[in-house]
């Protein structure tokens, strides 16, 4: 055996715990070169960079087709694929890379059976490191391939420079409590919703009805009130924690309001949070 062959052998092995585990997360993906760079939205990249512990731009250098047969969990009508790269930049992370890097990617194919043609582009790979081997990488997602555009580069580095901000917002994981307040007049009242987040930090949406106006709301990240004037604006990290991963109906057990009107209230007010949020989109999944 070559030693390229060696080579391409030991990333494959190495790689196929990680690729295998998230062929299902593939099944539905663009193969992580869509059409057009608006294809890709703004939770897509948010997904990939909060998940990865590295994120390399690099120009591809060299493609080889691996075997279907030695690509374990691949998704129909497309191809995996041996990259080697030139590292352009580390937008984040801190494994030290050398001048290239190698990986294995899955790409679409076209009617033909062919890939796209991608040597001497650049790209975004959201990526960790490999134990043990230096210069080569282990993609997040077997898609996790992003090509580079003016637009995506700009997009891409806003979403990291708030993931590593001191006052990041956190993991939403779930709805703790949902607990409806009435006022002293007639139509006066606040909803506070807390939530639970993976480190264990503080965060929770207000929402405040006034008598005559509409409801209004906001959300903190941390033991201080929200600033209800001032809700998350779309496609921002903290819009993402919450539209992306709030439920549909927080659990009956949350709703700690006092009698049935107010719970009541207390679900329609989590409700028109959802409704202002809007939709999170995603193509890659």
């Amino acid at each position: 055996m070559s030693f390229k062959s060696q080579h391409l052998a030991g990333l494959l092995a190495g790689a196929y715990l990680a690729l295998a585990p998230l062929a299902a997360s593939a099944q539905t993906a663009s193969g992580g070169l869509p059409a057009a760079s608006n294809e890709v939205t703004y939770a897509d990249v948010a997904d990939l960079a909060d998940s990865a512990g590295l994120v390399v731009q690099a120009q591809i250098a060299k493609m080889v087709r691996v075997d279907d047969a030695r690509a374990p969990g691949l998704t129909p009508g497309h191809g995996r694929f041996y990259i080697q790269a030139n590292t352009r930049a580390l937008l984040t992370g801190k494994a030290p890379l050398g001048e290239s890097v190698s990986y294995l990617v899955d790409l679409p194919l076209d009617a033909r059976g062919k890939a796209p043609k991608l040597k001497k582009q650049d790209v975004f790979l959201f990526a960790r490191a490999v134990p043990g081997r230096p210069g080569e990488l282990q993609l997040v997602t077997p898609t996790a391939q992003q090509l580079w555009t003016v637009r995506g580069e700009a997009r891409l580095r806003a979403i990291l420079g708030e993931l590593v901000s001191p006052d990041a917002p956190a993991r939403i994981t779930g709805v703790r409590e949902l607990l409806y307040v009435p006022g002293n007049l007639a139509g006066q009242g606040e909803t506070q919703i807390f939530f639970t987040t993976r480190d264990n930090s503080a965060a929770s949406i207000t929402v405040r009805h006034e008598p005559g106006a509409a409801p209004v709301w906001g959300v903190s990240f941390s033991e201080l009130v929200a600033n209800v004037d001032h809700p998350p604006q779309r496609d921002t990290l903290e819009w993402y924690r919450l539209a992306c991963f709030l439920p549909n109906l927080p659990p009956a057990r949350a709703n700690i309001s006092g009698s049935y009107a107010e719970q009541q209230q207390a679900l329609s007010d989590y409700r028109m949070v959802l409704g202002d949020l809007g939709v999170c989109s995603r193509t890659l999944r």
